[in-house]
């Protein structure tokens, strides 16, 4: 055979059914992460034991056709009861999921035991890993134009035919429904109010998440299917804030990992000199490097994107304190030294051309002036509608007053005078209002 025959017949219908139950997996777990639901295809996972049991004890056959119906059922089952346990024991879905999935899976190994599947091999093991390897195509064309032929479907394997089955229903499903899907996972509430059923669409939902569950397990085992279900769509959702992106992205990220994950099981390991590694496993490795990259580089809910953000906040209420402090030396008319002041604050100052450090003693320029001004102004006009609106005392609105001047917005319209007796600056920085303050006997000595 040469070498783009054995490439195809190794390496084709691993990559496709991995591809297919990833895409599957991937697209469905968006609205799991979205109804914070993640775990329910470990869930699943654990409780199909006792659907094989069942259906081999009722059938007398291990045929995959009965193996996959049991499965099916003990998904479903499991669905059906973290829903009742849910709402019935009022528990998280966390919690119901945890009950259901140890009970079914004890219940599985009971069985197990019994005098009719005791001598039976049931292997838990290539539910776990996955056959992936099994899927070769012994026979295959020695060109890729012969691949694309009525005889490759002859010999696709069943377990790729049924993942594509399930594959296109989650598509469709996805698809047409998309709209109350969205609405539902975010209030459903609503799309009960508007008509959608958001119930029924939970249950179908669950449904498809328990055959493609199910329908992985043979071809790709467990350990992908769960981490197909959370780490794609936990990417995108840190990628984007638009469910439709965010379905695309998930895809796109499955199918991504996937590949790279199933080429990397065999070219990573030898350039190390080692024997290739479970495809699956590896698969499951790159999706999490993935998710993990994205934690730390996304450009909005990043680690990095947000410790700059946090940086520049800190750099920003600085200065505005070193800005505010100098404003007030300023109207009181006396001075103040430059050790009394936050170094990063005045340097981020000076920077920004708002205090100038020429002659020794810091002093504000104009434009300090007027930026001065304005934060002194939202910070008076915030205690005044602290303790007129908000009713809290006035010796206690300089901390909250303090944090709100930072935000550059003022009260609503109608907001009280300062309550400190302080002269009110006008909005564009160039003076004092007319309007003085209320006068609650507390002197601006009192003011920080």
């Amino acid at each position: 055979m040469s070498g783009i025959g054995l490439s195809v017949g190794l390496d084709l219908f691993p990559l496709l059914a991995a591809t297919l139950a990833s895409v599957t997996c991937g697209l469905l777990g968006n609205f799991l992460v979205l109804r914070r639901l993640s775990l329910m295809g470990d869930a699943v996972s654990h409780s199909v034991l006792p659907g094989l049991v069942i259906a081999f004890l009722l059938a007398g056959t291990r045929s995959s056709l009965v193996m996959f119906a049991g499965a099916a059922a003990a998904g479903i089952a499991t669905v059906l009861l973290v829903e009742i346990i849910k709402r019935l024991g009022r528990v998280e879905p966390g919690a119901a999921m945890g009950v259901v999935f140890s009970v079914l899976f004890a219940l599985g190994v009971l069985l197990i035991e019994t005098a009719a599947a005791r001598q039976v091999d049931l292997d838990a093991d290539c539910v776990l890993h996955g056959q992936l390897e099994t899927l070769v195509w012994y026979g295959a064309p020695e060109s890729l134009r012969s691949v694309f032929s009525l005889e490759t479907l002859r010999h696709t394997p069943r377990q790729v035919w049924t993942l594509l089955g399930v594959c296109v229903g989650s598509l469709l499903f996805v698809g047409v429904l998309f709209k109350e899907l969205r609405i539902a996972a975010f209030d459903a509430g609503l799309a009960t109010t508007l008509g959608f059923h958001a119930v029924w669409l939970h249950y179908a939902l669950m449904i498809f998440v328990a055959g493609a569950t199910v329908a992985s397990f043979e071809a790709v085992g467990s350990i992908l299917v769960i981490a197909m279900l959370v780490c794609p769509a936990a990417t995108a959702r840190l990628l984007t804030d638009r469910l439709g992106t965010q379905v695309m992205l998930s895809v796109a990220i499955a199918v991504v990992g996937t590949v790279a994950g199933y080429f990397g099981a065999t070219w990573v390991p030898a350039l190390f000199g080692i024997d290739s590694v479970n495809a699956a496993g590896s698969m499951t490795v790159v999706s999490g490097v993935m998710l993990a990259a994205a934690v730390i580089g996304s450009p909005r809910y990043g680690m990095v994107a947000r410790a700059l953000r946090r940086r520049a906040l800190r750099r920003t209420i600085t200065r505005d304190d070193v800005v505010g402090a100098m404003f007030r030396a300023s109207e009181s008319g006396s001075a103040i030294e430059s050790s009394n002041l936050d170094p990063l604050g005045l340097r981020v100052a000076e920077r920004d051309g708002l205090v100038t450090t020429r002659g020794g003693a810091p002093r504000l320029t104009d434009r300090g002036q007027h930026f001065g001004a304005a934060l002194m102004r939202r910070r008076r006009l915030w205690e005044g509608y602290l303790v007129d609106r908000a009713g809290l005392q006035a010796d206690h609105v300089h901390a909250p007053a303090e944090v709100l001047e930072h935000l550059g917005l003022e009260p609503g319209a109608g907001a009280a005078p300062d309550e400190h007796g302080c002269p009110m600056p006008r909005a564009d920085g160039t003076g004092l209002d007319d309007q003085g303050a209320s006068g609650s006997g507390i002197s601006d000595g009192s003011v920080r």
